[in-house]
């Protein structure tokens, strides 16, 4: 016979109301994880540029070459060197460097100069801080103006973007290189007479606007093309039936869906543009003296190949690894932030 005295519990084990202690599930675990409904595409690309080695080298690579660009003045005081000063007095008669590799020592790490007596160390860290900082900033110039005139082409097309075209074909007419070397010493020419040497604020102020003024049409008919294909796009005819005007269209709806490729090239862009600055300054139309180059060292350097190798080898290989770097994060971002890449 049962004892109704106590009758059977309602509750279900686990209620509160049973004095049951509540179950609740562990962060980490398999249950924890399937709460997880999805990720944004920023998300997602994040978490596949992570997962990319080269990337992460390229990176971390790229990193360490901006800290030490930025580090120079804390270098040259840590050294007590200056990028001119000259060590006349650790040169044979030659004018090359007394000792071992080009006169390495513990006062001068990557040795001295062959003729000028200077450091090569505080040379090229220097030399990397121009090289970045003209990469850079010609990158920016570019990037915004092909951003400004790609966005006004594809979206008020018509006689503007027929005249847009026109001129982005007309400037990929021009080849940028041989436009370089003629434009840079006409208008140095301009502004100085031949009794007058350049600024070097003048001579990287000038070669970054070349730089910028003629790379900007590639991502120009980049921006151009993505605006068409989404300015009949659902949220944009959402943001026109609720009254929005023109300038909040194009800032808030269109260009943060096209954020991605013009990343992408921009990281392309500034590899271009280091190696296009060394070239200019390899043939003396770069950055003047006495701003450290990296490309003007290697100029410097033909003479010395057969008996001062090292001379070469250090600016030629830091222009190699910066350019490999971005090239390779370039092309890792671009993989990243393909939403059918299977990476």
């Amino acid at each position: 016979m049962s004892d109704l005295s106590h009758p059977p519990s309602l509750t279900a084990p686990g209620d509160p109301a049973a004095g049951d202690p509540i179950v609740t599930t562990p962060p980490g675990t398999a249950a924890a994880r399937r709460e997880i409904v999805g990720r944004s595409p920023n998300q997602l690309a994040w978490l596949r540029l992570k997962r990319d080695r080269t990337a992460r080298a390229s990176a971390v690579t790229l990193a360490v070459a901006a800290l030490v660009a930025l580090g120079a003045p804390l270098l040259g005081r840590v050294t007590g060197i200056d990028p001119t000063d000259k060590f006349v007095d650790r040169l044979n008669d030659f004018g090359m460097p007394i000792g071992y590799a080009g006169g390495i020592n513990a006062d001068h790490w990557l040795g001295l100069e062959p003729g000028s007596g200077r450091d090569i160390l505080l040379q090229l860290v220097y030399g990397l801080r121009t090289s970045l900082f003209i990469a850079f900033a010609s990158a920016l110039l570019a990037s915004s103006i092909g951003v400004a005139v790609g966005v006004l082409a594809g979206w008020a097309r018509g006689w503007l973007d027929s005249v847009v075209n026109w001129l982005i074909d007309l400037t990929l007419a021009f080849p940028f290189l041989i436009f370089a070397l003629a434009v840079i010493p006409i208008l140095q020419d301009r502004f100085y007479s031949d009794r007058e040497s350049p600024s070097p604020a003048f001579r990287v102020a000038l070669i970054v606007a070349t730089f910028g003024l003629f790379s900007w049409t590639y991502t120009a008919r980049l921006v151009r093309g993505q605006v068409i294909s989404l300015r009949e796009r659902e949220f944009v005819e959402a943001a026109r039936a609720a009254g929005a005007g023109t300038g909040h269209i194009l800032l808030r709806q269109l260009l943060p869906n096209i954020w991605a490729p013009i990343l992408v090239t921009v990281s392309l862009m500034v590899p271009q543009f280091i190696a296009i600055e060394a070239a200019l300054a390899f043939v003396n139309i770069g950055v003047t003296e006495p701003t450290p180059d990296l490309g003007r060292m290697i100029f410097n350097s033909i003479g010395y190949v057969a008996s001062d190798p090292w001379y070469t080898l250090f600016p030629g290989l830091t222009i190699f690894l910066l350019v490999l770097a971005f090239n390779l994060l370039g092309d890792a971002l671009r993989d990243s932030l393909d939403p059918r890449s299977a990476r």
